[in-house]
């Protein structure tokens, strides 16, 4: 796969073009790390592969790590000619994986990151060996007619733009933890850069566009890999009923719910996820 050093830590952190689209990726493997499976990374809503910072190092001592950031977030191109559906999405990312010559992974998805491994683990099951869903969004629908429509009027980004402005950052992030420590000055940097490119909101429209809805309980109830859920009890994003009903309908899961933790689980239980998460691959089916 990519070169590294045996003797140490190695991490690496750049852009591909991937079938004209610009893609940033981060690599980490710890020096003692198995060659496989690569667990690939994928974050939520407004968000990228910063939200998996204090858990890439950690699993990342076991087996190999890939974050990537979606088009249309992070350092990803804000591409007008993407389209934005999770499965385009997964049909992107396993290009890529194509690319690098990486054959099985664990998908691991955040929020609407969720989705996108779901839709990763039905298209392509003899690659995903695995799946873990944090905090997965879930059975939402395709965006109403009606904003469908009005997302083609002229200055549609504008307002989307004035309506994300006009927003108090810090008590929206503030929102999605339980623990407020977690939310630190570098946090709020972070997690409000996107909102200063304008290119973000022109793919949130189109993201609104094509985004095809959450798998359906009957396409759920076909998935076959073991599937490891985490869930913040105060989670107001994406509330613990989706987790309990996602681990109805997935035939071989198991959920595992934190308390006094909201949406942000890797980001507030780190150590914890870490840890079960590294029992799960290791060990056999559930």
């Amino acid at each position: 796969m990519w070169e590294h050093v045996k003797t140490e830590d190695y991490y690496k952190a750049q852009t591909m073009a991937i079938d004209g689209v610009e893609v940033h990726y981060e690599y980490y493997r710890g020096k003692q790390a198995k060659e496989e499976p690569v667990i690939v990374l994928v974050h939520g809503l407004v968000s990228s592969s910063y939200s998996f910072r204090y858990l890439m190092p950690l699993i990342g001592k076991e087996y190999p790590v890939l974050a990537i950031d979606l088009p249309g977030f992070g350092k990803s191109e804000k591409s007008k000619n993407f389209i934005y559906s999770f499965e385009s999405y997964a049909k992107l990312i396993f290009r890529f994986l194509q690319l690098v010559q990486v054959k099985n992974i664990i998908a691991v998805g955040h929020s609407m990151g969720g989705q996108v491994a779901l839709y990763m683990a039905k298209n392509y099951p003899e690659q995903v060996k695995k799946l873990v869903l944090l905090s997965s969004s879930g059975y939402l629908k395709r965006v109403k007619k009606h904003y469908l429509y009005a997302s083609y009027l002229p200055f549609s980004s504008r307002v989307l733009k004035w309506w994300f402005q006009k927003r108090d950052y810090k008590d929206a992030l503030l929102h999605v933890v339980y623990n407020k420590n977690a939310v630190d000055e570098h946090a709020l940097v972070e997690y409000t850069r996107p909102f200063k490119d304008e290119g973000f909101y022109d793919a949130l429209i189109r993201l609104m566009r094509h985004r095809e809805g959450d798998l359906t309980a009957e396409q759920l109830n076909k998935i076959q890999q073991p599937a490891l859920l985490f869930w913040g009890k105060e989670d107001e994003i994406v509330p613990l009923r989706i987790g309990k009903k996602l681990d109805r309908d997935l035939p071989h899961s198991e959920l595992i719910v934190y308390e006094q933790t909201g949406h942000l689980v890797p980001e507030e239980r780190p150590q914890e996820v870490a840890q079960k998460m590294l029992e799960f691959i290791n060990g056999n089916q559930l």
